[in-house]
């Protein structure tokens, strides 16, 4: 994994980038390359908390171009910080997460609730801009069936909700979470990652650990930048 820094409207933005190569197939929750497909590299990348474009999946096209990027790949935007991604591995899957938390989100809530994302803090006062979004990249050396990719997606996502839990955030997650599970193509495939698989428990060991740890350095940024005022 690689750590990338461009100029962008004025702000300095890190992206962090793999460049796996053939051979290698993804099941992913992301804007650009979502779905399940062969990929040959992974690219999240860091927008302003104030982001404004409406052609996301255009503007990650640009950014894997300007790395030069080729090939079918898989793009995710947030606006947490990237370079604070945590990096997690337990035996042979390898984990990394950028957490941030402006607001957090019950995966379930009544209909017609207000979304909190556009609700003003103080009377007509704008949100404040803190970073905002989860991303989770995992890598397992092992070819996983479909229907274990899937699998993989919920397992992870169960970790996330896990670890955000137990580091004191009230939630499931964000309203725009992503995620990117990546397998080799070749291989005879497991047929299972659910949390007690073993491919899946080691999916969900090292996701939780990165997410949680995520949270606690979010949640202390939080006091910090409180502290400050």
């Amino acid at each position: 994994m690689d750590l990338v820094w461009r100029e962008e409207d004025g702000a300095r933005l890190a992206a962090t980038l793999w460049r796996t190569g053939p051979g290698r197939r993804t099941i992913s929750s992301a804007m650009l390359g979502g779905g399940i497909g062969g990929t040959s590299w992974v690219l999240n990348a860091q927008v302003a908390g104030t982001y404004s474009r409406t052609d996301p999946v255009a503007h990650l096209g640009e950014l894997a171009a300007s790395h030069g990027l080729e090939g079918p790949g898989v793009g995710m935007l947030t606006a947490a910080s990237v370079d604070r991604t945590m990096r997690r591995d337990d035996q042979g899957v390898h984990v990394s997460a950028t957490v941030g938390l402006r607001v957090p989100t019950w995966a379930a809530s009544p209909e017609g609730a207000p979304d909190p994302e556009l609700a003003p803090i103080h009377g007509n006062a704008l949100p404040a801009p803190r970073p905002g979004t989860i991303n989770i990249v995992v890598a397992v050396p092992v070819a996983l069936s479909d229907a274990a990719l899937v699998n993989a997606v919920v397992t992870a996502t169960e970790a996330k909700a896990q670890a955000l839990l137990e580091a004191g955030f009230p939630c499931t997650g964000t309203a725009s979470d992503a995620i990117c599970v990546s397998a080799p193509v070749n291989g005879e495939e497991e047929p299972f990652a659910g949390p007690r698989s073993t491919w899946g428990s080691r999916i969900a060991r090292a996701v939780h650990a990165a997410v949680r740890a995520g949270a606690l350095d979010y949640a202390e940024q939080l006091r910090a930048s409180e502290r400050r005022l």
